[in-house]
């Protein structure tokens, strides 16, 4: 489980986040919606380790991320792609983010083909087309088999095909009794996967429920979406 308790950040005289408070359940996909510069992004720094909150706690499967031992066996993530040194084969950087949190090597080769990317295996990540570099940023969240995923615009570049290929994989792996927060500008997107939603807009949660709850008495999530962002509602 995911939780976000108060979670407050200020930078100088601003509050980026604003008791932000929430939880993506095991089991269950959340989409997590808001404008630009709504605090999405800093939300889930501070969930991953990657910021400090000013106040409140993010937690994962109960703890702080930077307590967490071997954190990818725990959970995976995907910001801003892939993350990998563009000097590197994708063979390799798996291998190295393998190494530092303990996991057998086996399943570097594993989660290539699971992505579909073993025939690029030894292509360098700087020559990868964006969406190649969004399925190797997919394969190292899922390096240490971890219960919960955290993916920031995972479809991003990818066509149709991949596009289908990761709403599936993200759909198994709720089933299978794993935790997705799933942050996207595709609402088209969101709507098709999502069975929680959480909607954010000037650091505030705005919206926080199963999808059905969230949009009822709107025609759609954008439409929903909308209402909810333009007029700051709680």
């Amino acid at each position: 489980m995911l939780l976000f308790d108060d979670v407050v950040k200020r930078r100088g005289a601003r509050d980026v986040l604003s008791g932000v408070t929430f939880t993506a359940r095991p089991g269950r996909v959340t989409g997590f919606l808001g404008p630009n510069g709504a605090g999405k992004s800093s939300t889930l720094r501070i969930l991953l380790g990657l910021d400090r909150a000013t106040s409140g706690t993010a937690l994962v499967a109960g703890r702080p991320y930077r307590e967490l031992r071997h954190p990818l066996r725990t959970i995976g993530s995907v910001l801003d792609g892939s993350g990998a040194h563009r000097s590197r084969t994708a063979r390799q950087h798996l291998a190295w983010v393998a190494r530092s949190n303990g996991i057998p090597r086996r399943r570097v080769g594993e989660v290539l083909e699971q992505v579909g990317l073993a025939d690029a295996a030894r292509v360098r990540a700087g020559r990868l087309s964006l969406g190649m570099g969004q399925r190797l940023g997919l394969a190292a969240a899922l390096l240490g088999e971890p219960a919960a995923l955290v993916l920031d615009e995972p479809v991003n570049g990818l066509d149709p095909e991949g596009i289908r290929w990761i709403r599936g994989l993200l759909r198994a792996h709720a089933d299978a009794g794993g935790t997705v927060l799933l942050s996207s500008h595709l609402m088209s997107e969101v709507a098709e996967l999502a069975d929680d939603l959480v909607v954010i807009a000037a650091g505030r949660v705005v919206a926080a429920g199963p999808l059905a709850a969230v949009t009822a008495g709107h025609r759609t999530l954008e439409d929903a979406f909308f209402a909810l962002t333009s007029g700051g509602a709680p």
